[in-house]
């Protein structure tokens, strides 16, 4: 039997959907507060619980030998600093006790490419590059580098554990709409008339699920493993969805200038009309930050691949379309592309 946390969010259905191709006994933990839709129908064993709270993780983990710890919140808003804390730094930290306590055989932690200390443009970054929670400036990157500090650590304890650094994920499967499938729903939807550009390293959702389990099957205990995939320009991203659905692109560019004293403001719209944050100071430093990533250490030691971005942001935006998540059509749809 082996359990995942964060089963729900966008990495984690899909994982669990993997392991269960795979032949695997799956148990999730859930949250009182989670929508169960995305692993709804699933053949799988749930049990409620919450990370925070340690004695119900001792009771989920009984009778595991893996746990893939995937739980925790994502922000790119100011402000949220003590709950990214609590849930994904001290959350992760009671996983490492909980699995020392019930005898765990193996933990997969699913940190993040933001807790890698970024160097210099120009600079490859790789396993090497280092996890320092004191040179990361946002509360999202510090709360998991923390968090991969405590499974480190856990490892010093005597734990079985492997990390994994997944880059910016896209994909289908994104019921709670992530990140990046909130500026794609944006373009889907005709919500997007402006836009700035930059780049980052983006991976499929299905090849970091794929690389979770094979860090799981083949990592070495306290190694950690980089899950990239291929770096693309916002303008290339919109390129794509614009030759998947037909729907006209942006013609506006803001200039980074204006891009970051707007961004200023932007917290203040989101937190007052309860839209999901997609243009804040932060989104805008990741896509002007380096992001010049390497997997090769993963690919050699675990097998690991990635597809095309091409081929990932397609996916995605069909995935969209097939489950409701789109408006309106104004523009027609040629059925393969369905």
């Amino acid at each position: 039997m082996v359990i995942v946390t964060g089963a729900t969010g966008h990495i984690g259905n899909v994982l669990v959907r993997q392991l269960l191709a795979k032949g695997e006994d799956v148990r999730v933990l859930i949250h009182n507060s989670e929508d169960i839709t995305p692993v709804f129908g699933l053949n799988i064993d749930m049990v409620k619980g919450n990370v925070c709270d340690i004695s119900s993780l001792l009771a989920a983990f009984n009778g595991c030998d893996i746990v893939y710890h995937l739980a925790g919140v994502i922000s790119i808003m100011p402000g949220n600093n003590k709950m990214l804390y609590e849930v994904n730094t001290a959350g992760t930290q009671n996983v490492v006790d909980a699995c020392l306590k019930a005898g765990i055989k193996r933990l997969v932690y699913t940190s993040s490419i933001h807790a890698v200390e970024e160097p210099p443009c120009g600079t490859m970054i790789n396993e090497t590059t280092g996890c320092n929670p004191n040179a990361i400036a946002n509360g999202y990157g510090r709360s998991k580098a923390l968090a991969t500090a405590a499974v480190i650590e856990g490892v010093e304890r005597g734990l079985d554990a492997v990390i994994t650094y997944p880059t910016g994920v896209t994909g289908p499967f994104d019921y709670r709409i992530s990140e990046m499938g909130q500026l794609i729903l944006d373009f889907l939807n005709g919500n997007m008339k402006i836009y700035i550009d930059g780049a980052y390293d983006f991976v499929d959702v299905r090849d970091v699920a794929r690389g979770i389990i094979l860090a799981g099957e083949k990592g070495v205990r306290g190694e950690s493993y980089i899950l990239s995939g291929e770096q693309i320009s916002v303008h290339r991203l919109l390129s794509i969805l614009h030759e998947t659905s037909g729907f006209k692109m942006p013609r506006l560019k803001a200039p980074l200038w204006l891009a970051r004293f707007a961004a200023r403001f932007t917290p203040y719209y989101y937190r007052l009309s309860g839209k999901k944050p997609r243009f804040t100071s932060y989104s805008i430093d990741v896509l002007h930050s380096n992001s010049d990533i390497s997997s090769e250490k993963a690919v050699k030691q675990l097998g690991f691949a990635a597809r095309p971005a091409e081929e990932s942001i397609a996916d995605a935006a069909r995935w969209f379309f097939e489950n409701g998540y789109v408006k309106s059509i104004p523009v027609p749809i040629k059925a393969e592309q369905l």
